[in-house]
């Protein structure tokens, strides 16, 4: 899958699913869940109102999905 191994931040609001449902099916598939952007965070995926991980993530230059690209990327 292609969050296997990847360590991922979530920031804002998610509209379909909770950000529990969404942490639950990231972990399923391989990924680590942190709570702090940093320089080895590999994606952040960006919600509705998302504030200082998201300008963090634009900072050090980590790529960011927003909620509709992270559920068709985990479900395929």
């Amino acid at each position: 899958n292609f969050f296997n191994h990847k360590k991922i931040v979530f920031t804002g609001s998610l509209n379909s699913i909770s950000r529990d449902e969404a942490k639950y099916l990231a972990k399923q598939v391989g990924a680590k869940i942190l709570s702090n952007v940093s320089k080895t965070t590999d994606y952040v995926i960006i919600g509705e109102k998302a504030g200082s991980k998201s300008k963090k993530a634009e900072e050090l230059n980590i790529d960011t999905l927003t909620e509709d690209e992270f559920l068709k990327k985990i479900n395929s």
